[in-house]
């Protein structure tokens, strides 16, 4: 039996997972939630990107995708609301 906290295996030498010097990785889900909280706050999701793109590279991503879902579909809806306008200033005269 090997310690849980052991770098590594004293039978062979293997690196192991845990350990004061080998943290477990963390869990990187690619939550929805953080693709949500991207969206609704789209410079929170572009900084969580940012910070976690090496570490959490599936989080990173839901994030970084919803602060791009949001920032599009603002242009988006700018775009069609100077469309509108513009027709709606053209069709009056």
């Amino acid at each position: 039996m090997i310690d849980d906290y052991a770098a590594v295996c004293p039978k062979c030498g293997t690196p192991q997972n845990g350990g004061p010097n080998n943290p477990p990785p963390a869990a990187d889900n690619g939550g929805f939630l953080w693709g949500l909280l991207g969206c609704c706050i789209p410079i929170a999701g572009l900084i969580l990107f940012l910070v976690w793109k090496d570490t959490k590279p599936r989080t990173a991503k839901a994030a970084g995708i919803g602060a791009l879902v949001c920032v599009i579909a603002y242009v988006l809806m700018y775009v069609a609301a100077a469309v509108l306008g513009i027709s709606a200033a053209v069709y009056a005269y």
